[in-house]
């Protein structure tokens, strides 16, 4: 799976997916990730990428022509002759999911596209986005960080990033549901035990208490997702 990030700041995006699961991904060839920047592509001598919006207001916009020409560049690369996936990263966008992630997972190539300042000339965003992802009601400085919140959730998703690839299927949201508690050594930690039911051995017992505790907690904490699964369980079953 190939990533193209368009942005500003490319050290901070390959600085943080060069570590731990991301980088040993990137490192086996299971994942790639390209940081391009913008600022190479302005026609501007200053290398100059943003300028006063029309109407007036606050602060700057980034221009058309050097984002339109970064995305060219990708697309010279790939050489594909399906449109790739376009994504802005912005709170206008809608809310980024465990279902996006596992489904953006089967494309081959896509392109994330880093905002900054105001924003970025509407018309070169209706030329190449695809789709508009927000991570969360609220303002960040830029699209690098919800850049890297995509790029690692979808490449959890991809064949043999994982060691393991039951810890995929069975972590929060996966089944709808909040991940049940987990222990480890030692059994007492501060007069608290690990739960004896996880150390009977007893697999269909474990797996019980794990459901139940996924929906006590995805009860207790998100009221939305315990109320989604009920609905679905519901209409599953006929009821």
């Amino acid at each position: 799976m190939n990533f193209h990030i368009l942005t500003l700041f490319p050290d901070m995006i390959l600085q943080g997916l060069s570590t731990s699961i991301i980088g040993r991904a990137c490192k086996a060839g299971q994942v790639m990730i390209e940081a391009v920047n913008i600022r190479d592509f302005t026609q501007n001598k200053h290398k100059k990428v943003d300028d006063y919006p029309y109407g007036g207001g606050a602060g700057m916009l980034m221009q058309a022509q050097p984002v339109y020409d970064a995305y060219l560049s990708v697309l010279e690369k790939i050489r594909t002759k399906q449109r790739p996936r376009v994504i802005y990263l912005t709170p206008q966008g809608q809310v980024f999911r465990q279902t996006m992630a596992r489904e953006m997972a089967k494309e081959q190539d896509i392109i994330l596209l880093c905002g900054h300042y105001e924003g970025i000339d509407e018309r070169v965003l209706e030329e190449i986005v695809t789709d508009y992802i927000s991570v969360g009601d609220y303002v960040l400085t830029g699209g690098e960080l919800p850049a890297m919140i995509l790029v690692d959730a979808i490449s959890r998703m991809v064949p043999g990033v994982l060691s393991n690839e039951e810890s995929s299927e069975r972590e929060s949201f996966e089944q709808g549901l909040l991940e049940y508690p987990q222990y480890t050594r030692p059994e007492e930690w501060r007069g608290k035990r690990v739960p004896e039911v996880l150390l009977s051995g007893h697999h269909k017992n474990i797996e019980s208490w794990r459901m139940e505790e996924s929906l006590k907690r995805t009860r207790i904490r998100r009221p939305d997702l315990y109320k989604a699964y009920l609905e679905e369980s519901k209409s599953e079953t006929g009821l």
